[in-house]
């Protein structure tokens, strides 16, 4: 595939901020997007998502850095004069108008004429799954349809990169998991490349080719939503993505092994492939790979006892809350088919195979001042 969007050294910084909304003084945010792909940026609020989206779209000038789409520089290029478009979540459907006007909109202000504009109105609200609907009023349409709608009309015009700005943030859960697999078949049917802004990590994993981690206005970490979950590398990502627990303590290396040691507490695991150099670390115990038991195990690795806190049933699964013996607040997951949990107060012992055992940057901390 060939690049569609390149990002480069992009920083921003609003009026009366304290620190920069993008990137840093010394070092911006780059990135690249390949043509087709569904590329996901995840991120707490205010931690520089959206302002990348509207600096691709052209609604606000970045301090510093460039845009390039389709190998064109478009950084000091308006809205209306890059081949992008963008669907907000508040969709901003004209309510005045029907929905094929709506859909047309776009082509009209480019000086489309009317029979293009309809025959590409119908294509794309086809595309969508609203035929035959172009005379329907927008207070007609349910919360879907306005979705679908809003998508129709941002794609009747063939942008290049499609700009997604938490789209599906005001849908309940079961339309919002469908629009998620129609996002993935208009990604597949199409050849537009798109940037979907969320903080929900289930969505970002869900439909994305691969996923952004954004921290305090930089990106930490791209990858698939596979390896993020079996490759964190800071304890911000292991965290946001709930990976699982997150332990502290002295990190010592001894070849490709490390060793967590904590009051009371050794875990041992692999050291991870992309480690260099002395950074802080700490230990991941992922909630899905834990071995669970009402009796101890003396012979298992990175073993440990708690009390059951609560036990919560998700539909796909049980996770359970621990608290350890040393006062470590645990969670792990189990299938509800595999393990019957015992109640609330009960004690239970988990254990983890050294190879699970994930081990990341600690990035919560500060570097030592020695």
């Amino acid at each position: 595939m060939s690049s569609a969007l390149q990002c480069t050294d992009l920083a921003k910084r609003y009026p009366g901020q304290l620190g920069p909304a993008l990137g840093d003084e010394g070092r911006g945010v780059s990135f690249e997007v390949e043509r087709g792909e569904l590329f996901a940026l995840l991120g707490p609020s205010g931690c520089g998502k959206t302002t990348i989206l509207r600096i691709i779209g052209g609604f606000v000038e970045p301090d510093r850095g460039s845009i390039t789409i389709d190998g064109q520089d478009v950084t000091r290029r308006a809205p209306y004069e890059r081949p992008t478009n963008t669907v907000f979540q508040s969709y901003a459907l004209f309510p005045h108008m029907r929905l094929g006007t709506n859909v047309e909109f776009g082509l009209k202000m480019a000086g489309r004429g009317r029979k293009e504009r309809e025959q590409r109105a119908r294509e794309v609200l086809n595309l969508v799954g609203l035929p035959g609907m172009e005379k329907r009023r927008i207070a007609e349409l349910s919360g879907g349809q306005q979705q679908r709608a809003a998508l129709a009309r941002a794609l009747a015009t063939r942008p290049s990169v499609l700009l997604l700005d938490e789209p599906l943030g005001a849908l309940d859960l079961k339309l919002r998991r469908q629009m998620q697999d129609e996002l993935v078949a208009l990604k597949q049917e199409t050849a537009t490349t798109f940037i979907h802004v969320t903080h929900d990590q289930e969505e970002a994993c869900a439909i994305a080719d691969r996923i952004a981690i954004m921290d305090r206005g930089r990106i930490v970490q791209i990858d698939t939503p596979q390896d993020l979950y079996r490759s964190p590398r800071t304890t911000h990502v292991a965290r946001f993505i709930n990976v699982g627990t997150v332990v502290e303590g002295q990190v010592k290396r001894s070849g490709n092994r490390l060793r967590l040691e904590a009051p009371h507490l050794t875990l041992e695991g692999p050291a991870p492939s992309w480690l260099a150099g002395s950074p802080r670390m700490a230990a991941v115990l992922p909630r899905a790979r834990a071995t669970i038991s009402e009796q101890e195990a003396p012979a298992a690795a990175n073993q440990l006892a708690g009390v059951i806190q609560r036990c919560v049933f998700t539909g796909s699964q049980f996770d359970i809350h621990v608290l350890t013996d040393h006062g470590l607040n645990i969670q792990v997951s189990a299938g509800p088919h595999a393990f019957a949990p015992p109640p609330a107060g009960a004690r239970i012992f988990m254990s983890w195979l050294p190879e699970d055992v994930i081990f990341v940057e600690d990035d919560d901390q500060e570097p030592s001042s020695n």
